[in-house]
């Protein structure tokens, strides 16, 4: 049997204004069609938005957001003879970076009539304040793994 080559990590770069490989990659995951100066002026612009609306030095404020909407739990499905099951199983660190940003990418595309770096400051502050639309998605993940720990044995 052959055996599965793993992936290396590819190393991130952190941006250049804060130095922070977390910006950097919410950077990257709002860039569209290869527009990486269009997605660091929504980004940069939504931190300065978020530094007048906190009152405070925006990527602590940014920090907490990200750390208040990653989800600990999920559920994968897991099929069992004829029966599909809900499994609950913990997130890795990455995934979790990766669930949040797009939910709050994807709530901040939402909210129709309001530019991007505006929407994105709105909800990044939304989340500081642990209230919003990401936030919900998080309590629904979990509640949904919560529903189903009756199946963790389930895992593999």
């Amino acid at each position: 049997m052959a055996r599965r080559h793993r992936a290396e990590k590819r190393a991130i770069t952190p941006d250049t204004r804060f130095s922070s490989e977390l910006v950097s990659r919410l950077i990257t995951s709002i860039m569209e069609r290869g527009k990486k100066s269009t997605a660091e002026r929504i980004v940069y612009g939504a931190l300065e938005q978020l530094k007048s609306l906190a009152q405070q030095d925006p990527l602590p404020v940014f920090q907490q957001a990200m750390d208040n909407v990653k989800p600990h739990l999920e559920v994968k499905s897991r099929r069992v003879g004829g029966a599909t099951y809900q499994v609950p199983v913990e997130v890795s660190g990455d995934r979790q970076v990766s669930l949040a940003f797009r939910w709050i990418i994807d709530y901040a595309k939402g909210r129709k009539g309001v530019p991007m770096g505006r929407a994105l400051a709105l909800e990044l502050m939304d989340a500081f304040k642990n209230q919003g639309n990401a936030i919900k998605k998080r309590d629904d993940t979990h509640k949904m793994a919560q529903a189903n720990k009756a199946f963790a044995h389930y895992r593999w």
